[in-house]
């Protein structure tokens, strides 16, 4: 460094007033920076008291990026108005940085591009190499925000964010970007190891960096990466236009700077077989890229079908089963595009630019699929013999990978079509529970499993909700679950607690493994069967096998819910237990297949953990949280089926309910009547009076008659009128017809009549019989 002069103003309260170029070149801090502060604040020790007395002597400043700088100082007093000191003008010339140290040349001759930030991510030193790169020398940089100097914004955005994370975290890292520099003509890989740096006392006051031009390497890593990556991303998903896709992505824009794969229909569905004598082959598009926005350079959009002349490249490697190269100058390819110009629209044309082709053939089990086609159009070099091998070994895994996806397709569509309609389109309408879904297949080569959910409306507003999981994959696993969820509904429907219902569902699953010997249906199936009630707020619920379910409180607490799980179905022989948990309203309960939390590489409490975690997201809707959920918690590939159901309870406040206890008298009935007709007043269902008024007349006159006491009567008013009547006899009532001469017999049928349904379901104490109309418009 040369020698440089500096000068500053100090007042006689110690405040900076003045401050020169040299000295904000010595300490890296501009005059906006400088003044107004107290020159203590500029030291980093204390000076002696010798050189404060004798106003000369050696004084150590801070410089902007923390470190020390040692100065010979001389003061000068300034004479006030009164005569006294008024201030003083200090100047300096820095003593040990006279001539640079061995470090700063090393710094500066480095054949790296090194620089130094302050924590504002503002330059502080540049070397040699960062000066050359940029095209400007360091006095211009010097104090410029970094964002300033970059004129990629995507490149300025992430240095900047990594800048910041060291900055932020105190930690070193690596950052590798492909851009280029104000002073180079082309883009270059960079290599860039930012560290942090602090002053002797430990604060993290700036951030450093080196950055090595890794071209070289970088595209080196990059032919060996095409191939790898063609191997191990090509089939990944077994299915066809996706494997087509993988093709493309792997050729553009590395390889290629258009790329297509054209199929024959037949490949995609089609009955009939490809005929490949004629003047013309017949392909469907089936996925293309390019390395511009909009591909340019295609004259064939996406799913329309091409035609190939015989003596086209495409049509040639077909007809010989060989990779064809094409250049630019050569007949065959010039008489090509001049035929598709001359049928093409204006917009849909081969462009001028494309100077090399280079079709091959996808062949799998000795047929051929189709044709993938690489043109160059901005890379400067052709296609030659090397690029006809690596496109030859492409092709030809894709052409296994397209023919797997194939015949995957057309079985994982059969099994898909028949999941899609045996799971539950749209739930049904309950106010018990706000609720929301979400099924995902596996992609796996194993097929779709056997996963499946149901929300079921129950009886007196409450509401079933189930999940459940047949062991196996593939349509025979899709057809068993169709039967469970069908036998569930059924179940549900007849009213039974949770453990009677997997009772009777695992003797229906040990049917199935005695009538079909599938293997599916011997290795049985798992469920989880639950009932929540709006009005007592309580969660019942039985297990068979399946996973416990997790529960997020309104406060936030999040917890599994611990039950005694059954053995999946179809073991058959151990009963199965029921418990009870009671809800504060707003409760998240979360019903889920082990697909979601089980892997053969995770950790199954992580799982459950990172579960929990997800599900005191604070999204706007179930919804969103359902997505939440699968994002935070699924792998990329999901090794089985998941299905996920969510249920926010609701509850029945006490003014939508109205119960009385009932004298097994029919002396009493109409008091009852009347009891219940003044509620409908109160709750403004006027309207429902004359129907309500039968129905309890009749449940409660045949609960004296036929039932046992305690008889109670209960009305609730939900999104339909509710009418319930228990008694402590476990004996139901059927529905008949009565004959002409009979006296009675007809309470029931005319109840059926007037109400939108009703039944009857077993209690701990007796039963209840209930009857639901809907209620009058508003």
């Amino acid at each position: 460094m040369e020698h440089v002069s500096a000068a500053a103003i100090i007042d006689a309260h110690g405040v900076v007033t003045g401050w020169s170029e040299g000295a904000r070149r010595l300490t890296g801090l501009t005059g906006e920076e400088a003044l107004g502060r107290p020159v203590r604040e500029l030291l980093a020790e204390q000076p002696p008291p010798e050189a404060v007395a004798a106003l000369a002597g050696t004084a150590v400043l801070r410089h902007r990026d923390g470190s020390p700088v040692a100065l010979n100082l001389t003061a000068c007093v300034l004479i006030g108005d009164d005569g006294g000191p008024g201030g003083y003008v200090i100047t300096t010339v820095p003593s040990d940085r006279a001539e640079p140290t061995l470090a700063e040349q090393a710094f500066q001759q480095a054949s790296m591009s090194m620089s130094v930030f302050d924590a504002d991510q503002r330059y502080l030193r540049l070397n040699e190499a960062a000066c050359k790169a940029m095209g400007v020398p360091e006095e211009v940089m010097l104090g410029r925000h970094f964002s300033e100097t970059v004129e990629d914004e995507v490149h300025s955005r992430g240095f900047l964010r990594h800048m910041r994370k060291v900055a932020e975290s105190g930690r070193p890292l690596r950052h590798e970007s492909f851009t280029g520099a104000p002073a180079l003509n082309r883009e270059h890989a960079w290599t860039t190891d930012m560290w942090p740096v602090r002053d002797s006392s430990g604060r993290l006051v700036g951030t450093a960096l080196a950055a090595f031009d890794s071209t070289e390497q970088y595209w080196a890593r990059q032919r060996l990466a095409l191939l790898n990556e063609a191997a191990a991303t090509i089939g990944t998903t077994l299915d066809l236009v996706r494997t087509a896709e993988e093709v493309v992505a792997v050729m553009v824009p590395r390889f290629a700077d258009f790329a297509s794969v054209d199929l024959f229909d037949w490949v995609l569905g089609a009955e009939e077989a490809p005929l490949l004598a004629g003047t013309e082959i017949a392909l469907r598009r089936v996925a293309h890229g390019s390395g511009t926005e909009g591909t340019p350079e295609a004259a064939v959009h996406l799913g329309e079908v091409d035609f190939y002349p015989p003596f086209s490249p495409p049509a040639r490697a077909i007809l010989e089963g060989t990779v064809m190269l094409s250049q630019a100058g050569e007949s065959a390819f010039l008489r090509w595009v001049a035929e598709r110009n001359a049928r093409a629209p204006a917009g849909r044309r081969h462009r001028v630019g494309a100077h090399s082709m280079m079709a091959a053939p996808l062949r799998a089990r000795g047929t051929t699929l189709g044709v993938v086609v690489a043109v160059r159009i901005r890379q400067p070099d052709d296609y030659v013999a090397d690029d006809a091998v690596f496109a030859e070994e492409l092709a030809s895994r894709a052409a296994v990978c397209i023919d797997n996806a194939r015949r995957f397709a057309r079985e994982r569509t059969t099994a898909l079509a028949l999941q899609h309609n045996l799971l539950p389109r749209g739930l049904s309408g309950q106010a018990a529970v706000e609720v929301a879904h979400r099924y995902r297949p596996s992609g796996s080569q194993a097929g779709l499993g056997g996963d499946w959910f149901d929300v079921i409306p129950l009886s007196g507003g409450r509401v079933a909700l189930v999940v459940g999981d047949v062991v196996g994959h593939g349509i025979p696993s899709s057809a068993t679950m169709g039967r469970l969820c069908t036998a569930v509904r059924t179940l549900a429907d007849v009213d039974l607690p949770p453990d009677e219902l997997l009772t009777h569902l695992d003797d229906l699953v040990t049917h199935l493994a005695g009538d079909d010997s599938d293997e599916v249906a011997e290795l049985g199936a798992t469920c989880l069967y639950s009932v929540y009630d709006p009005v007592t707020r309580r969660l019942t619920l039985a297990a068979a096998g399946h996973p416990p379910p997790a529960l997020v409180l309104p406060d936030g607490t999040t917890q599994v819910i611990e039950l005694s799980a059954g053995p999946p179905l179809g073991v058959g022989g151990l009963p199965f237990e029921a418990m009870e948990v009671e809800l504060p309203e707003g409760s998240l309960v979360a019903l889920y297949t082990d697909g979601l939390i089980e892997d053969r590489d995770r950790d199954i409490d992580h799982a459950i953990a990172e579960l929990c975690r997800a599900l005191t997201a604070p999204p706007d809707t179930l919804d969103a949280l359902c997505d939440t959920v699968l994002k935070a918690v699924l792998p990329e590939e999901p090794s089985d089926d998941v299905a996920l159901l969510l249920a926010r309870t609701r509850a029945l406040g006490a003014d939508r309910i109205a119960t009385w206890d009932v004298l097994p008298d029919p002396e009493h009935v109409a008091a009852t009547r009347q009891a219940a007709t003044e509620q409908l007043t109160a709750w403004g269902l006027d309207e429902a009076a004359f129907v309500t008024e039968l129905v309890v007349s009749e449940l409660v006159t045949n609960a004296i008659r036929y039932g046992a006491p305690p008889i109670q009567l209960r009305l609730i008013r939900d999104r339909t009128l509710i009418c319930e009547v228990s008694d402590g006899s476990s004996t139901s009532p059927h529905l008949r017809r009565a004959h002409a001469y009979d006296e009675g017999g007809r309470g029931l049928l005319l109840v059926a009549q007037l109400t939108q349904r009703w039944g009857s379901r077993q209690t701990g104490s007796g039963k209840t019989i209930w009857a639901e109309q809907p209620l009058p418009p508003i």
